[in-house]
């Protein structure tokens, strides 16, 4: 039986758990990452692929600027831009509710420097003259786009392995436990791991870790519905989406620079933790559809070349789980990022570092803490 020791034990090799091990390398911490399957195959390779800020509740905007600033430094940080492009990100309203919503979001976020420009009926169809007229207003990021999800984290991955660290694939985890001082992680095949320290970063299973420690967290894991169009020729710059509160109508797309046109949003289906499946029914897609058509009518004969899904999780109160344990000493967590959590990776993983290598951080997460799902002790009768 084999042993592998180091400062750091990561689990779970998503785009937040390889950045944490790239930036823990950067501050000289000794690391090993293990992933069941391979880097970024999971949540972080099958999004959407926004880098936005619009939309964030205002608690996440430190952290989302934070992860701004490594994503515009990505190709010198880790020699890779993973298709990161400056678009821009569109939301657009149907409704005066979701302009009253989009403007007053434009005003709440005006100290975080999203610059976001609010454009009337006239203006946006003057200026994105493709629009339905369903779209009665928009407001624009210009400082907001996309990138690649199926690029990001294996980027990640290789460079924190030319930094030093340890990265162990097809490794499955079947247990983590606290000895006297070392953490003791012991894989399917026998293999021991230790550290003093270990980060749970194992998205929609690291409820099953923090559970195993006093932890639970009110936690779903669902499926987001995907899919692809054929290519066409380039048109669309920004990332589009529509500010409403109804799932249904709530689509999301965006044109490659190859000119296939990716799209998500609508529906959240049912997934298989044990087995690791995620499904497209075929009327979501179809739905889906019918949404992008509303938005952009002159897409209507275009075809679906490709559909898949994948497995987030999402916490009871939309909002994710990022720092130290309240009950075991050493022990962190960044899980449950609610399907939002590809733009704040890099960032997670550089604050991630941080924490660890220091005991504090500059940007605030405290509102992130574990401990708020801690059940009150019973009262004395």
């Amino acid at each position: 039986m084999s042993k592998r020791t180091a400062d750091v034990i990561i689990v779970g090799g998503g785009i937040m758990g390889a950045a944490t091990a790239f930036f823990l390398r950067k501050r000289g911490v000794s690391v090993i990452l293990l992933e069941r399957g391979l880097v970024g195959q999971q949540a972080s390779g099958v999004n959407f692929g926004n880098v936005r800020r619009q939309g964030r509740y205002l608690d996440q905007m430190p952290l989302a600027n934070r992860s701004r600033g490594i994503w515009l430094r990505l190709k010198e940080l880790i020699g890779d831009d993973a298709e990161y492009l400056l678009s821009g990100h569109l939301r657009v309203g149907y409704r005066p509710e979701h302009v009253e919503r989009m403007e007053q979001h434009a005003q709440d976020t005006r100290p975080f420097g999203l610059d976001l420009q609010m454009l009337s009926a006239q203006a946006v169809r003057k200026r994105f003259p493709y629009l339905g007229p369903d779209v009665i207003a928009g407001c624009l990021a210009p400082h907001d786009g996309h990138a690649n999800p199926r690029l990001a984290a294996p980027a990640f991955g290789r460079a924190a392995v030319r930094e030093g660290a340890q990265v162990y694939e097809n490794t499955e985890i079947v247990q983590v436990e606290k000895e006297t001082e070392d953490f003791r992680v012991t894989a399917a095949d026998g293999r021991v791991f230790r550290a003093p320290t270990v980060l749970v970063t194992a998205g929609a299973w690291a409820n099953r870790i923090s559970t195993s420690f006093g932890e639970p967290v009110p936690i779903q894991a669902k499926g987001p519905q995907m899919a692809v169009t054929e290519p066409v020729p380039y048109a669309i710059a920004p990332v589009i989406g529509v500010a409403s509160e109804q799932m249904a109508e709530g689509i999301y797309f965006r044109q490659v620079a190859r000119g296939n046109i990716v799209l998500g949003g609508c529906a959240r289906e049912e997934v298989d933790l044990d087995k690791r499946r995620a499904y497209v029914r075929p009327e979501n897609t179809l739905h889906q559809f019918g949404q992008l058509q509303r938005v952009i009518p002159a897409l209507k004969n275009l075809s679906i070349i490709r559909v898949w899904s994948g497995i987030e999780s999402y916490t009871k109160d939309d909002r994710p789980v990022m720092g130290p344990s309240s009950r075991v000493p050493g022990l962190y967590y960044a899980f449950g990022f609610n399907g939002e959590g590809f733009q704040l990776g890099p960032g997670v993983g550089d604050v991630m570092a941080e924490l660890i290598h220091t005991g504090a951080t500059s940007t605030p997460i405290e509102h992130y803490h574990i401990g708020r799902f801690a059940r009150p002790a019973p009262v004395a009768t």
